[in-house]
């Protein structure tokens, strides 16, 4: 029976490899020059550092144009308010991986309503699609991406 598993997950390395360059560019900008901005980060969450709130909102436009570039998509990033007391600021950034149980049932529900010949399972941080006919999987794909989910989805594991 052919399944599919819609996830939602970040590339950890490229995520990695967009930090360093955005650390790189900070070091290198004139705006930046005799500051200690950065961005120190794990896999979960981030954390921008700098001496003014402007500074911070352009370590975030540029941290977006570099994960745009590496394919990360940008919605996998929740941001935090920035906090700012005397002469630093720091604002966390939240890096989303999987799938919540809430949008895990509004993806199922969105399944069932379609009236397509498929089961939806919840499975963790995932969701399994599975149906006897392929084209019916497919038709659930297109769904899902037509679906305006604050998450970005990806679409693995897909067997016959």
């Amino acid at each position: 029976m052919p399944s599919f598993d819609v996830v939602s997950e970040v590339d950890k390395h490229e995520l990695q490899n967009a930090i360093d360059q955005v650390n790189r560019e900070i070091g290198t900008r004139f705006d930046f020059r005799g500051t200690e901005a950065r961005i120190e980060g794990s896999e979960e969450e981030l954390t921008l550092i700098a001496e003014s709130d402007f500074q911070l909102q352009q370590m975030g436009t540029i941290l977006d144009t570099k994960l745009a570039k590496r394919g990360v998509d940008v919605a996998c990033l929740e941001a935090q308010e920035p906090e700012i007391s005397g002469k630093r600021a720091r604002q966390s950034i939240r890096v989303r991986q999987g799938i919540d149980k809430e949008t895990a049932r509004k993806i199922i529900k969105m399944v069932k309503e379609s009236k397509l010949k498929v089961q939806a399972a919840i499975q963790g941080e995932q969701v399994r699609i599975s149906g006897k006919k392929r084209d019916d999987l497919q038709q659930v794909i297109a769904l899902l991406r037509e679906a305006n989910l604050d998450l970005p989805l990806q679409y693995v594991n897909f067997r016959d």
